[in-house]
Parts: C-alpha cells; sequence; structure tokens
C-alpha cells in the first residue's frame, strides 16, 4: 500500500498533486463501479440508499468493497500520463489526490507506478474541496495541482502552479482568472454529431427494416395506411434498439475495452460519459413506448418482450455458449413478427423458420470471427464471452449447416400449395434457391479469410456483391408475382 505519510519538503522541486475523475481517467471510477456492481449483482442496487444515507465516503466505500475494476484497461488520459512521466523522470514528486475511494486510488497507482503517496476517502471522510485541500496542506505545504472541473478551483486558487486537463472552457478561463500560474493545458476533446450517431448505432437501425417483410410478403406495400403503420414499427424498434445497445455498452465497457475495435465505441473510448449513456438509454426506452402508443396493444407488448429478451442477453445469456446466438437469431425473427402484429398481417410459418435458420447462420457469422481473431492473437478464449479459440471448427460447421437449412425452408415452401396464394408463377421462385446459396456460402468463405466484419449486417451494407443478390432476388420475386 502507498504510504499517506507527509512528504520530506524540496523546495528545488515542487510536488504535483494530481485528481483521479476526470483527470487522470477519462471517466468517473464510481459511475464506472455502480455498473459492475449493476452487472453482477443487480441486487445489492437496493441497498444504494441504505448506504448513500450513511455519508458519501461510506457509499463510496461499499460499492468498491463489491464492484472491482479493471485498472489495467481504464481509459487513461495518455497525454497526462506521458507527461507525469516526464516530470517523475526530472525528480518531481506525485501525489494522487482524489474524492475516489481509497481501493480504486491504489489500484489505479500500483498500476501506473507513479505516485509517490496516494490521498483519498477511507470510508469515513470524502476527500474532496476543502478536506482535499487540507489533507495536501498538511502533507505537502505547497504544491501544483492538476485537476479538470470546477470543483477544482479552489484547489488552484492555493496551488503554486496549475495544470489543466480537459475542462471545459468555462472552468479553463476561470482558473486562468485565478492569478497563478497555468504550467499546462491539456485541451479538451471536442464531441460532434458522429460520436452520438455512432453512440446510437444507427446503421444498426438496418435490421429494423425487416418490420416491412411481412407487408411486403403479402403484397400489400401499395398500402399507405399500412406503410405508415409499417414505419411507425420501425421507428419504435429503432429507439427500443439503440437503448439496449447504450446499455449494453455501459455494460460492456470492461470486454470493450480489451477489444481491438470495440475499444474505439463512444463510451468504451470516454467521447461520452457513463452518466450521458445512464440518462440516454431510459429515454430512448421511453421514447419507443410512445411511438407504441400510436400502435396496436400486440406490438407494444411483442416490443417489451424484446426489450427484456435483449436485457437478459446483455446482463447473462451472451455468456452462455449458443443459447447466445439462438436469442440473436430469436431477435431477429422477432422483428418480422412485430412488423406482422404492427399492419395486422399474418406472418406464415415458413417465413418464420425460414428467418430463424438464416439468421442464426450470420449470428454464428460473428462469433466465428472473435473467435478467428481469439486464434490470430493466440489468446485461448473470449472475454465476456463462452466460447474458445478451439471453438472454431464447430461453430464453422453449425453456421453454414444453418445457413443451408434455411435454403431447404426456401425450396419446401416454394414446392408446396401455400405458394400459389401469392404468387402466379410460383416455379420462378426456384430461382432464389442457386441465389441464396452462393450468397451464404460467399459470407462463411470471406468469414473463413477474415473478410467479415464480426457484424455480418456491416458486412452486407459495405458489400457491393451483397446488394446485386438483394436485386437479383427481387427481380425474381416481381417476375413470379
Amino acid at each position: 500500500m502507498i504510504s499517506e505519510a507527509p512528504l520530506a519538503p524540496d523546495a528545488s522541486q515542487e510536488a504535483l498533486a494530481v485528481d483521479l475523475d476526470g483527470t487522470l481517467v477519462r471517466t468517473d471510477t464510481l459511475h464506472e463501479s455502480l455498473l459492475v456492481l449493476f452487472k453482477r449483482a443487480p441486487w445489492l442496487l437496493l441497498l444504494l440508499p441504505w448506504w448513500v444515507l450513511k455519508g458519501k465516503a461510506f457509499f463510496k466505500a461499499e460499492v468498491a468493497r463489491r464492484a472491482t475494476l479493471d485498472f489495467a484497461h481504464l481509459p487513461y488520459n495518455e497525454e497526462l500520463v506521458a507527461f507525469l512521466r516526464e516530470e517523475k523522470a526530472r525528480g518531481r514528486r506525485l501525489v494522487l489526490a482524489t474524492a475516489a475511494d481509497q481501493r480504486v486510488a491504489e489500484g489505479v497507482a500500483g498500476h501506473l507506478g507513479l505516485f509517490d503517496a496516494v490521498f483519498a476517502s477511507d470510508g469515513a471522510t470524502n476527500l474532496s474541496g476543502a478536506r482535499k485541500l487540507a489533507r495536501l496542506q498538511q502533507a505537502l505545504g505547497t504544491f501544483d495541482y492538476a485537476g479538470n472541473d470546477a470543483v477544482d478551483l479552489p484547489l488552484w486558487r492555493e496551488s503554486r502552479r496549475v495544470v489543466v486537463v480537459h475542462a471545459p472552457s468555462g472552468v479553463l478561463k476561470r482558473a486562468r482568472a485565478l492569478g497563478r500560474e497555468v504550467h499546462k493545458v491539456f485541451e479538451r476533446p471536442s464531441t460532434g454529431p458522429r460520436t452520438w450517431v455512432k453512440a446510437l448505432r444507427v446503421h444498426q437501425w438496418a435490421k429494423n427494416a425487416l418490420v416491412f417483410v411481412p407487408l411486403l410478403a403479402a403484397h400489400k406495400a401499395a398500402s399507405p395506411s399500412l406503410l405508415v403503420q409499417a414505419a411507425l414499427a420501425f421507428l419504435a424498434f429503432s429507439l427500443c434498439a439503440s437503448s439496449v445497445y447504450v446499455l449494453n455498452d455501459l455494460l460492456d465497457l470492461d470486454s470493450d475495452r480489451r477489444h481491438p475495435t470495440k475499444k474505439k465505441r463512444p463510451f468504451a473510448a470516454c467521447a461520452l460519459p457513463v452518466r450521458t449513456g445512464v440518462v440516454l438509454a431510459p429515454v430512448l426506452l421511453a421514447a419507443g413506448a410512445a411511438v407504441c402508443l400510436l400502435l396496436p396493444s400486440r406490438f407494444a407488448a411483442l416490443l417489451a418482450t424484446y426489450y427484456a429478451l435483449t436485457l437478459a442477453y446483455s446482463l447473462r445469456l451472451k455468456q452462455v455458449v449458443m443459447l447466445d446466438v439462438l436469442v440473436l437469431a430469436g431477435l431477429y425473427t422477432v422483428r418480422i413478427l412485430g412488423g406482422s402484429l404492427a399492419v395486422d398481417v399474418p406472418t406464415s410459418s415458413w417465413l418464420l423458420t425460414f428467418s430463424m435458420f438464416l439468421f442464426l447462420s450470420l449470428a454464428l457469422v460473428k462469433r466465428l470471427s472473435e473467435v478467428r481473431r481469439l486464434r490470430l492473437s493466440n489468446e485461448t478464449a473470449a472475454h465476456g464471452r463462452g466460447y474458445l479459440a478451439q471453438d472454431y471448427e464447430q461453430l464453422a460447421s453449425l453456421g453454414s449447416g444453418a445457413g443451408q437449412v434455411s435454403v431447404l425452408v426456401l425450396a419446401l415452401y416454394i414446392s408446396s400449395k401455400d405458394v400459389t396464394v401469392y404468387y402466379d408463377h410460383p416455379e420462378r421462385l426456384w430461382l432464389l434457391c442457386p441465389v441464396m446459396i452462393y450468397w451464404i456460402g460467399r459470407v462463411w468463405v470471406l468469414a473463413h479469410r477474415g473478410l467479415v466484419n464480426e457484424d455480418p449486417l456491416v458486412f452486407a451494407l459495405k458489400d457491393k456483391v451483397s446488394y446485386a443478390v438483394g436485386l437479383v432476388a427481387a427481380l425474381v420475386l416481381w417476375a413470379a408475382t
């Protein structure tokens, strides 16, 4: 444990005290600890009011005791860390001074190996504001201070020199007005509309176009009123899905930060703060529920089921081998069923069966890509998932097989009497079978080569051949009508 004993004065080298949350790390460790607690033991959230009543320091200590962060993968401010390493090499004494709990502060300091002392909340005293200032003055006498927010202004006022880290423009202006020497300023990264689009995963809304499938399959797409109903269903699913994506990203911060591409997601990379996501998720859900008021009650019930299932997936089911891909395939199929309920057009068992096998195949493509990455990086298991590197061949077999079964279901439908209800020339539909075999087979071959994004939808949206295949399939359906 790093000592909290007073440091010997050194007139030639002023100590630099560094704040933790929002300064040394680009997040709030308490917020992230609460998310870890919610993910691992959500029932403990019932104790939060009791802990709060016993004081902030006690509250932080109880949360930190039950929710351990991965200190090696926290979003450190790399520019500041590099600066601190330079100062350390010059003989500067570095002190971590934070209102975060001692367990968290010690974990961060132990990982970085930079600090000569750690001052933090200890379960009895919440080390913020005046208490932090008094502790630093008692231990250091005079000091320089690195912070990021308005709460740091009293410490900057009493410090010798000021280091401002990612502070809002208003705070930076007030810091400069204190009359202290501003030693260094680390500019705050800007957050543009693209960041919000990525956080909501708007590109994933394309999946929700499946709600239009029942309308198209029943040859009723020319009805303006039904199209409006389907469009409302699309909007409700999209808002609900974005709510789930935000929540999933918050719960997956640890896993995402270990991933080569997912670590760039807005919440994992701290382009957006955790507290923003905590507010955004329920707001999006409420907006989706409001849209449901314009649709049949059965659709609202189905959307509630969809949300509950996706929440269960985020909390636990995605860690269960094979159950995770079955849930993903089911969520695709639920979208089709939702479209059916929104426009009050029955969906055939043929369509639901075909979609289940097709989307099971695509879900397995996603898992295959993750396992392939494990193999290339010489890892044995995926963090936050139940798959091992040795599962590669089995996943490939199951996934390609599911894809071919979907083509078999399509062939059986074309052979059945049901097809004559909607098609005058059903024999022309046989052309769909080689088209589907080609597309599914190509996706799997490219997945084996590592050329398919972990999300096959993203791959299809960027793949010109997939667009061409879709056009050919549409022409076949038109010719058969």
